[in-house]
């Protein structure tokens, strides 16, 4: 990026100054452009270039994960969550909780979803646990008529994929006011219980979905899940998310996420 295109663009200095994005690979940038890094990163914004911001703004699909991602975690919806899993966990297996926590833990790391773990290794019936741990308080999660407007702002069609169930997918959309905005969900039950980031999944979701990868982007909280993404031609955007979940917390380590906020709203607002 040079001092050039930024002053040739207004509609890309809006989005780095207004949508607080930064630069992923600053070392690779020319000695003054590490100047503009620096400057972009004390206002925490991320971008790439001027060419993935024109990405976002001719897209024809939007693929949103649902969890700590359309909400915030804040809220501690998914806290609730990991606690039933947890003590669904322990009463399976038959250990106490501690243990069932390094289980979890250790699953949702090696698989992508401790579901996917426990069907792999202990056989369980997915169904009965994913209707346990997704009964739960959903009011903890407030209406959110600012995200709603936001939305109905953004063209193209708009999918949600997530490693969640539908049922829980509808009621969270539902209590969030902006259900009608989705085309459709591409949950667990139909990715054949196989999580993000298998890249398998995402195969599967292009095609069910016609889904031009190079026209689309995706928006998540934890960014291992956006590389098969990225490796495919997606435009992506890292929503830093609140918890205590270190896999969720971790840093992307290649070039794979393209935008990076700690809130959606405000980016989506400024596009």
């Amino acid at each position: 990026m040079r001092i050039s295109q930024c002053a040739a663009t207004p509609q890309y200095v809006y989005l780095i100054t207004k949508a607080t994005l930064t630069s992923v690979n600053p070392l690779r940038l020319p000695p003054v452009s590490h100047l503009i890094a620096t400057m972009i990163q004390q206002t925490s914004s991320k971008s790439k270039s001027h060419l993935q911001g024109a990405k976002l703004l001719r897209a024809q699909t939007w693929v949103f994960d649902l969890d700590n991602t359309l909400y915030s975690g804040v809220h501690g919806l998914f806290e609730q969550i990991d606690a039933r899993m947890r003590g669904y966990l322990a009463q399976f297996l038959d250990v106490d909780e501690d243990e069932a926590h390094r289980v979890q833990k250790g699953y949702f790391r090696q698989y992508g979803t401790t579901l996917r773990g426990m069907m792999i290794n202990h056989q369980m019936d997915p169904k009965p646990y994913l209707d346990h741990v997704h009964d739960i308080d959903i009011s903890a999660i407030p209406p959110a008529p600012q995200l709603d407007a936001a939305l109905a702002r953004l063209d193209g069609r708009k999918v949600i994929f997530t490693n969640a169930d539908l049922a829980h997918a509808e009621r969270t959309l539902e209590r969030l006011g902006i259900a009608d905005h989705f085309d459709a969900v591409f949950d667990i039950t139909q990715a054949a219980y196989v999580p993000k980031p298998e890249p398998q999944v995402y195969d599967t979701l292009i095609k069910r979905f016609a889904i031009e990868p190079t026209n689309a982007v995706m928006v998540e909280d934890i960014a291992r899940n956006l590389e098969p993404a990225a490796n495919l031609g997606m435009t992506t955007v890292w929503v830093r998310p609140i918890t205590d979940c270190e896999v969720s917390k971790e840093a992307p380590t290649g070039d794979h996420v393209d935008f990076e906020t700690d809130d959606l709203l405000a980016w989506l607002q400024a596009l």
